[in-house]
């Protein structure tokens, strides 16, 4: 055990030059919290949260927000501690040592290249949607997974694997082209989202919402959970994506002040937007009708109202939307591998800076690659419930980290203080696992051999390797 838990000092942290340019501000890191939380959870989990809990499903998502609004002010207040790429790996580094870093740096891994190959998939169906609008038709054959939906024969998502790689290959060549792409797309999928609301809200039949929430907060129907908490878990994808924003410290303009108001923004944000537009679809029609549009909600409304001319739109919204999700997420990714890289841990190839465009470039086209194929050839049903307990696993450290930096480094200055310490991180760490009890016992099996394998790695190459040895 000798040498497992040896941790990194803040000091040495902000002493460790950065090769990345510092660009970015609070308007930026607003942005790209936005960027990535709307998305799928908008464009494509609505419809499976109604049915799992019914117009209640406000009352999920209100809880999810709370369970990272907690979580984020842990993010916030570590973030202006060590304001450094890598987000929760760094903070686990700091806070309990290396191998507990490394376990944290793996899951991430996962979940954000998983994150961005599922959110491919709901790219691409909504896509194909667009493009058979305009009497373009892709071969069926080549839009799905094998065994994504049953009767319907499928061997590869194409469009999925597309977009994965042409996103690689923007953020392959500079964080500025990144917020560039990012700022612009979040612009018009807000547009497009007011829009909706503003189209709708007149065709709501208040009778639609009762009962309002016919699961109660858990029960079972049909075998499965149902009710607010089960999809509140269910829900908890959507938010996923604003931790990227603090991957994003050292290319941030004054990070220990820009940080936590750019996480905190783009949660809030986020939040009333999802409620407003739960309450509408679950108002417009009977929350029973999503069965049929379980990929593409949004569109069941819009049938009902008639205003076939706004499906469109929001289907373009709906790519610019998920086109976002995918860009934070592999970019926050390749950051992570960028840090572990750096320390030792991880193989020199993936931290290797190009000279040209400034970015980890190896590294980003490696996990892009996997990525891609990732999204083309797995059936995703299940890996976005992996994506989750990942993330709720990293919520859980990182708010158990605050707890064990506030008793054991006091005197470590924070350019923001999460309030209500001890009261916060615990809330935290309480509503993470309520969360993780509502996911199916096979993501907890699958989670359990990716860790094995993590820690395969860790003490074959990693131990040996890291930077604390010298």
């Amino acid at each position: 055990m000798n040498g497992i838990f040896r941790k990194k000092r803040i000091d040495d942290l902000l002493g460790e030059t950065t090769p990345l340019k510092r660009t970015l501000h609070t308007l930026d890191l607003t942005f790209l919290g936005i960027g990535a939380i709307i998305g799928t959870g908008i464009f494509v989990l609505t419809g499976k949260g109604a049915l799992t809990a019914g117009p209640a499903l406000s009352l999920s998502f209100l809880l999810a927000a709370i369970c990272c609004g907690f979580a984020g002010l842990c993010y916030a207040e570590f973030a202006s501690m060590a304001p450094v790429a890598g987000s929760a790996y760094t903070y686990s580094y700091v806070a309990f040592g290396e191998v507990i870093a490394f376990i944290i740096g793996w899951d991430l891994i996962l979940e954000y290249a998983l994150g961005a190959a599922t959110v491919s998939v709901g790219w691409s169906g909504y896509f194909v949607n667009l493009l058979e609008n305009m009497g373009i038709h892709i071969p069926t054959i080549l839009t799905a997974a094998a065994g994504t939906t049953p009767g319907v024969s499928t061997i590869f998502n194409l469009p999925a694997f597309l977009i994965v790689l042409v996103i690689t290959w923007i953020i392959s060549i500079g964080i500025n082209q990144t917020k560039r792409v990012n700022d612009t797309m979040v612009i018009v999928k807000l547009a497009v989202i007011v829009l909706f609301i503003v189209c709708t809200i007149w065709f709501i039949k208040p009778h639609n919402w009762t009962p309002f929430s016919p699961y109660g907060w858990y029960s079972f129907n049909h075998g499965t959970a149902a009710g607010v908490i089960p999809a509140a878990s269910i829900v908890f994808f959507s938010f996923i994506g604003f931790d990227s924003v603090s991957s994003s410290a050292e290319e941030t303009v004054n990070p220990s002040k820009t940080l936590p108001r750019g996480i905190l923004l783009s949660l809030l944000i986020s939040t009333v937007l999802y409620i407003i537009m739960t309450l509408i679809m679950t108002g417009v029609v009977k929350y029973t009708i999503f069965t049929k549009y379980l990929n593409a909600p949004i569109l069941a409304v819009l049938h009902s109202t008639g205003q076939t001319w706004l499906s469109i739109i929001v289907s373009i919204g709906a790519i610019l939307g998920m086109t976002t999700v995918i860009l934070v997420q592999l970019y926050g990714q390749s950051r992570i591998c960028y840090s572990m890289s750096r320390d030792g841990l991880f193989p020199k190839f993936f931290g290797e800076v190009n000279k040209k465009y400034q970015t980890p470039f190896k590294g980003t086209w490696f996990f892009g690659i996997i990525t891609a194929f990732a999204g083309g050839f797995i059936n995703l049903n299940i890996l976005s419930e992996l994506v989750n307990i990942g993330t709720l696993t990293a919520f859980i450290l990182v708010s158990a980290g605050i707890l064990w930096m506030r008793k054991s480094h006091p005197e470590i200055h924070r350019g923001f203080k999460a309030p209500g310490v001890p009261f916060t991180p615990i809330i935290a760490i309480l509503f993470c696992l309520t969360l993780i009890a509502g996911l199916n016992w096979e993501t907890w099996v699958r989670f359990i051999i990716w860790f094995g394998i993590g820690m395969l790695i860790y003490f074959l190459y990693a131990k040996k390797h890291s930077k604390l040895n010298a």
